[in-house]
């Protein structure tokens, strides 16, 4: 099976029968005859029901042209993209849980006004896995936090994150870990780059958490904080739409522990323009958080 069969095989359904798609294909009718019986026989499927003159499809053809047309787009889309170096297909991207939720939105929609032809596969992740992920191959790019230091990676700043401390509404004000009255922390899994971040600030302040409740989203977070459970580290810019805020106390931290820095990053041995398109759609917005 080639490309040039399942060509014959769509312009056969397409147009009904085998001399117009001969004659829509510039081909002999013996020849699109040759290709459907070569097609048929190395799928070992009847994809065409004969009945006079018309061939009508199967239900095996039925499955057959689906694959056809995906496949024979595919095509088309990787001799434009090898010659025009316009962005298209499909751009399989990873970015950690926050990222997505308070960073995405508004890049993706810039993307699709201005590269309609190229469309977003989303995985999001804790940082380790995804850079994992570019290295193999599996994601074309992902946005995850520094450090990343890996000699096969191009790198690229996406975004500087201020980081604050949640507790419950009347909480004392946060200078430093000793200041800290409750004693669980809110968290993710143990790769969260927030996580990591919150108990080095802990171990910096000689303070050891009685307990580490783990959530899987900032909501469960913020939700768990306003009960009055613990305490939790997450990015400012998570509180913009949260509709509760009135009932945390919101503190920033200081120093290094301040900010986080969101990197872009995709193989170096693998320029593709879609990634290209991505970088620079990043690079013509501000990366300090709002």
């Amino acid at each position: 099976m080639d490309l040039i069969d399942l060509r014959c095989f769509q312009a056969v359904v397409q147009y009904g029968g085998i001399t117009r798609a001969a004659e829509a294909l510039h081909r002999v009718p013996s020849n699109i005859s040759t290709r459907i019986r070569m097609l048929e026989e190395s799928l070992q499927a009847k994809l065409f029901v004969r009945e006079g003159k018309r061939m009508q499809l199967s239900p095996q053809g039925k499955v057959l042209l689906d694959y056809a047309n995906r496949l024979l787009q595919l095509a088309q889309e990787a001799r434009g993209a090898l010659h025009d170096g316009a962005p298209r297909g499909i751009l399989r991207l990873g970015a950690m849980e926050s990222t997505a939720a308070i960073r995405l939105p508004t890049l993706l929609a810039r993307m699709h006004r201005q590269f309609p032809a190229l469309s977003v596969e989303l995985s999001t992740g804790a940082p380790r896995p995804l850079t994992a992920r570019v290295i193999a191959g599996e994601l074309d790019a992902a946005l995850v936090s520094e450090p990343v230091s890996d000699p096969r990676l191009s790198t690229q700043l996406a975004y500087v994150e201020d980081l604050v401390m949640i507790a419950p509404s009347g909480h004392p004000a946060v200078r430093s870990a000793r200041d800290v009255r409750l004693d669980a922390l809110l968290v993710f899994d143990p790769d969260c780059p927030h996580r990591q971040r919150l108990e080095a600030w802990c171990a910096k302040g000689k303070i050891a958490p009685h307990r580490v409740i783990e959530l899987g989203s900032y909501h469960a977070i913020l939700g768990c904080c306003v009960a009055g459970m613990g305490v939790a580290l997450i990015p400012a810019a998570v509180l913009d739409t949260y509709t509760e805020r009135k009932h945390l106390s919101v503190y920033p931290l200081t120093g290094n522990a301040r900010t986080m820095k969101i990197m872009l990053i995709w193989r170096k041995d693998v320029p593709q323009p879609k990634i290209r398109a991505l970088a620079q759609l990043l690079a013509d917005k501000p990366c300090q958080s709002t």
